[in-house]
Parts: C-alpha cells; sequence; structure tokens
C-alpha cells in the first residue's frame, strides 16, 4: 500500500509539472505584450516593467524564475492591477470557486443518483421515458445555453432568483444548476445503466426470495453496489465541474478563478494565469489521488496493487 501511496504522489507531482511546463510555454506563444495596451507608457517605463517582472531575461532564466515561484506559491503582483497582489487575489477568489463547485457536486450526486435509481426500479415505464429524456436534455444542452434558460424562466419572467452577482445564497442558485446540469445527466444514465445490472445478480434474488422488503433490498444491497461506478469517474465529473465553471463563473458574473483567469489570458498577465491554472491543477491531482485512495476502502474487492 505505501508503494502505491509513493507512486501515486510521484505520479501526480509529475503531472504538475507537465501543467507547469505547458502553461509556461503556451503563454510565450500568445502574441503580443502584456504592456500593450499602456499606449501612453515611456520607453524607459516599458523596460523597467520588463525588468521588474524578469521578462527581459532569456526564457530558460524565465522557466526557472517560474518554477520557483510555483515551488514557493509566491507568484508575485499582478500585471494588470498595482495594488493587488496575486495570492492575495487568489485568496479571495478561491472560495468562490470551490463553493460553487461543491454545490454543484452535491446537487449533481443527489439528483443524478435519484434519477437513475427511479428510472431503474421503473424500467420501460413512464417515469423512465422521463429521466431518459431530463438526462439526454442535460447532455445535449450546453452550460451557456442552459444558463440563459434558466436566468429569462426564474430571473426576468418569474423575478425569484437574482441574475448575477454573488452576494448571497440566492445568487448561488441559477450558477450552480447550470453547471450542475450536464454532470447530473452523466450521473443519472450511468446509475440507471449500474441499477439495472445491479438488480439482475443473484444477491438480489436471493434477498427477495428471503422476503426482505422492497426498499431494504433497494436501499441496502442495490444502491450499493450500484453506485461504486459513481465513484470511480467523480475525478471526471470534478474535471468537467472546474472547466465548466469558467462560462458560469464570467456569464453570471462571479469573481471566482474561472473569471479571473479567462481575464487574465486577454490580458497576459502571467501571474494571475500561472497561479490560476496551478490552483486548478492541484484541486484536479489532489481529488484524483484521494478518490484512487479510498476506493479500494468502499470495495473491498479492489486492491491498491489492481489500481496501479
Amino acid at each position: 500500500m505505501i508503494k502505491y501511496i509513493v507512486k501515486r504522489i510521484l505520479l501526480a507531482v509529475l503531472t504538475i509539472w507537465a501543467v507547469v511546463t505547458i502553461t509556461f510555454v503556451l503563454m510565450k506563444l500568445i502574441p503580443g505584450n502584456p504592456f500593450a495596451s499602456e499606449g501612453n507608457m515611456s520607453r524607459a517605463a516599458f523596460e523597467n516593467m520588463m525588468r521588474y517582472y524578469n521578462l527581459d531575461k532569456p526564457i530558460f532564466i524565465q522557466y526557472i524564475s517560474y518554477l520557483k515561484s510555483v515551488v514557493t506559491f509566491d507568484f508575485g503582483p499582478s500585471m494588470v492591477s498595482s495594488t493587488i497582489d496575486t495570492n492575495y487575489y487568489i485568496t479571495n477568489a478561491l472560495p468562490v470557486s470551490m463553493q460553487l463547485g461543491l454545490q454543484a457536486l452535491v446537487v449533481s450526486l443527489v439528483f443524478g443518483i435519484f434519477l437513475g435509481v427511479i428510472a431503474a426500479l421503473n424500467h420501460n415505464k413512464i417515469l423512465d421515458y422521463i429521466a431518459i429524456i431530463v438526462a439526454i436534455i442535460g447532455v445535449s444542452v450546453p452550460s451557456f445555453i442552459m444558463s440563459r434558460i434558466l436566468t429569462m424562466i426564474f430571473s426576468q419572467n418569474l423575478g425569484w432568483l437574482p441574475i448575477s452577482r454573488w452576494e448571497s445564497f440566492a445568487h448561488t442558485i441559477l450558477p450552480t444548476i447550470a453547471l450542475a446540469t450536464l454532470p447530473t445527466a452523466q450521473i443519472a444514465r450511468l446509475m440507471r445503466s449500474s441499477m439495472l445490472e445491479v438488480m439482475n445478480q443473484d444477491y438480489i434474488k436471493t434477498a427477495r426470495a428471503k422476503g426482505l422488503a422492497s426498499y431494504q433490498i433497494v436501499t441496502k444491497h442495490a444502491i450499493k453496489n450500484a453506485i461504486l461506478p459513481i465513484i470511480s469517474i467523480l475525478g471526471t465529473i470534478i474535471s468537467g465541474l472546474l472547466t465548466g465553471s469558467f462560462v458560469i463563473e464570467k456569464i453570471f458574473g462571479i469573481p471566482g478563478i474561472g473569471d479571473a483567469l479567462v481575464k487574465s489570458i486577454g490580458n497576459r498577465d502571467y501571474p494571475i494565469i500561472m497561479s490560476s491554472t496551478i490552483v486548478y491543477c492541484l484541486v484536479l491531482v489532489i481529488t484524483t489521488l484521494i478518490i484512487d485512495l479510498i476506493y479500494p476502502l468502499i470495495d473491498a474487492r479492489i486492491k491498491l496493487s489492481e489500481r496501479g
């Protein structure tokens, strides 16, 4: 087990290094200059800014400095704002993105599992067809279109919920639903197929023969085993929530890391780009590592060595 954990940690470190390097290369391939928008900047001021951010150094020196900032997690001041430190900006934006992501994850798991179970227990009946239609809509409709539909119905027409900003729990409802739509549909489809397979297993037939009530069979035996495939794809689901938050945060004006990353790419704000990318990478890698480690504890048939 220790060998497996060490192997996974080393793989996680290698993954982070690869993302860091690719991010650095892509930043350097973006045409233009981060200070190009400062049209009135004098030549001396321009050279001072280039020197301050080490942009006048050779690429290799910039890369080493970049790696050092990653290791120390100190990315310095923003290139766009002279008053906001990058770390301070990320510290304030990260909790917002994490709250949005966690809320969307909870909604996806609860409603996705519920729809999948209902569909499987009512196979080829009206509730099954309704669940399938909901899943198809969730997979087919992009998040930015779903966001527009939700705002039209619940904000503009009914006036129940605010459209944008991040000031109260009511402001989080629409972006959470918009972000959770796709993973909810994915979980519902997978849970339905998994439940249908589990319900035909011999131990379910044995439980029925013993006279157990239907709800006991479903809650104590069927769902417990059918949910295992959902746990195995949590890493993929979380990565989808992370990438999906870029669009949602931009549409709803949410001051999260996704919104910061989108703006920083347009402004070529290297420190914000680097820090935002590293945060997303760390969240995804650590989450995947945790899921890989706890999965064998949930399913005794799987050993850590088998998942390596």
